[in-house]
């Protein structure tokens, strides 16, 4: 993993905030590329879950498990489409932006108003220490899980388990936690998650009907898990390395936690292409107007963004031992860190 100095160590915050002036150039999306990026993104899904149904009503299991890794992955594009509309990012005009993440909530099972409202919180408190709990990983310091109850440390280290984090949570939350709405939602959030679990009825109504409710689960259980899996995956290595950034409330910076809370996850071509180029997470974070085919330009022509914490594919994997934000050294820490720190305390 490399660590370089981003802006918001050269500079202070006041730098920071200045650069996102400078991003306002690449924040007017294209028409014409969005249509595109909707075209090559859906039509191949579309196809892909054909020749799904195909292969699985032939009885060639084995074509139906392997064409359902890369209809996942179409998925997982299908929601950064999602996304990006979201941020108001995807087209110039906010209808346009509302209902294509309308629709495309539908097919990602993710209620678009109920969803962006979420979201927004966690671009607007990320690294806030004060703030935790909406749209992020939970995350404890080692003060408060050292102080916390039996109960609670267990119920903590089940929750930070990559089984229970990277499978089970992610059909929790697509299949039974986006099909109810929050207390707290407002009438517009609540009814995005009515008629998206309406659509979603009458889909799986049609399908079930076509094909039978064997294959329908079986499929797409399988490409949910698939996708549900990856993205959850990719928000956790954006956000869960060694030298992220938290803070306080009155210390904490929004630029800041831009550049040094957020990774820039450095994927071979296709994994880029196929995830929306999220990985450019950093500066996702700093002007999330930009559209995610304009942040690898963005990223090329300014070289202060290649300054920032980089994760590769391996230093991803190693990002799993990381639990508990140590507030004192300033970095995330693993289980063994607790070990050594119980020694020494009773060394002592």
């Amino acid at each position: 993993m490399s660590n370089g100095q981003g802006p918001a160590d050269t500079a202070g915050s006041s730098e920071a905030r200045a650069w996102t002036q400078k991003l306002l150039r690449f924040r007017e999306p294209s028409r014409l590329r969005s249509i595109v990026e909707l075209v090559i993104t859906f039509g191949p899904l579309a196809a892909l879950w054909a020749l799904i149904w195909l292969s699985y009503s032939f009885g060639y299991w084995w074509i139906t498990l392997l064409l359902a890794v890369p209809a996942a992955g179409f998925l997982v594009r299908l929601f950064m489409i999602q996304h990006d509309c979201g941020h108001g990012a995807f087209f110039r005009h906010r209808l346009a932006n509302d209902w294509t993440g309308r629709a495309l909530g539908v097919l990602t099972l993710t209620p678009y108003d109920f969803w962006r409202r979420t979201h927004a919180i966690h671009h607007a408190s990320a690294g806030n220490l004060e703030r935790r709990g909406i749209g992020d990983i939970d995350t404890l310091t080692v003060q408060e899980y050292l102080e916390s109850s039996r109960w609670k440390r267990f119920s903590y280290r089940m929750v930070r388990n990559p089984f229970i984090l990277f499978v089970i949570a992610p059909l929790f939350l697509f299949l039974i936690w986006q099909r109810i709405p929050n207390r707290k939602a407002n009438l517009r959030e609540r009814l995005s998650v009515y008629w998206t679990n309406l659509a979603l009825l009458v889909i799986a109504g049609g399908l079930i009907w076509a094909f039978g409710w064997k294959a329908y689960l079986l499929i797409q259980l399988i490409v949910l898990m698939v996708a549900g899996t990856t993205g959850v995956w990719l928000f956790y290595v954006q956000h869960q390395f060694e030298d992220v950034y938290w803070e306080r409330g009155e210390n904490w910076d929004y630029a800041t936690a831009a550049l040094k809370g957020s990774s820039f996850y450095k994927l071979p071509k296709v994994l880029q292409w196929i995830t929306g180029n999220i990985g450019f997470h950093h500066i996702h974070h700093l002007s999330p107007r930009i559209p995610n085919y304009k942040l690898q330009r963005c990223y090329e022509e300014n070289g202060v963004f290649q300054q920032v914490t980089v994760v590769t594919l391996w230093d991803a994997l190693w990002a799993l031992s990381l639990k508990l934000w140590d507030e004192d050294q300033g970095k995330l820490v693993g289980w063994a860190h607790l070990k050594r720190l119980r020694q020494a305390t009773a060394s002592n």
